[in-house]
């Protein structure tokens, strides 16, 4: 095998690998649901809204941090309890440290939807409601 397709081979196992973590997230943790569920609103109002391309890319952006945020958990979660199988102060400390930033990513994408959907969405339900 060249040099070439060793490199297409590695990048589809590369790829395979990390399919599999994103599998082991949705399998394993119940929140990703709820922000797989929260994206897809997000993202069917955003197309109803018609919003423009800058708009997308910030609702995109802050929906891959939230799910980076989740991912990084949960990797987290799995390396402390690999490390630690009895509990540790420290192990919750890094656990709670890691689901913190989960939330402040959670928090922050209500933010940045309420900024950037929220003013086209008041507008559309004023029209719809006083048709």
């Amino acid at each position: 095998m060249n040099r070439f397709s060793r490199f297409i081979v590695s990048r589809a196992h590369s790829f395979r690998h990390a399919f599999r973590g994103w599998w082991f997230v949705l399998r394993t943790q119940r929140n990703a649901w709820i922000h797989a569920l929260i994206t897809t609103l997000v993202v069917l109002v955003a197309f109803w809204l018609h919003l423009q391309l800058r708009d997308w890319a910030v609702l995109v952006l802050t929906i891959a941090l939230v799910w980076t945020a989740e991912f990084i958990n949960t990797a987290l979660e799995a390396v402390v309890d690999l490390a630690s199988p009895e509990l540790h102060p420290l192990a919750k400390v890094g656990k709670d440290v890691g689901a913190a930033a989960v939330l402040i990513a959670a928090l922050t994408s209500i933010l940045v939807g309420l900024l950037i959907l929220g003013p086209p969405l008041w507008g559309k339900i004023v029209l719809l409601v006083t048709r």
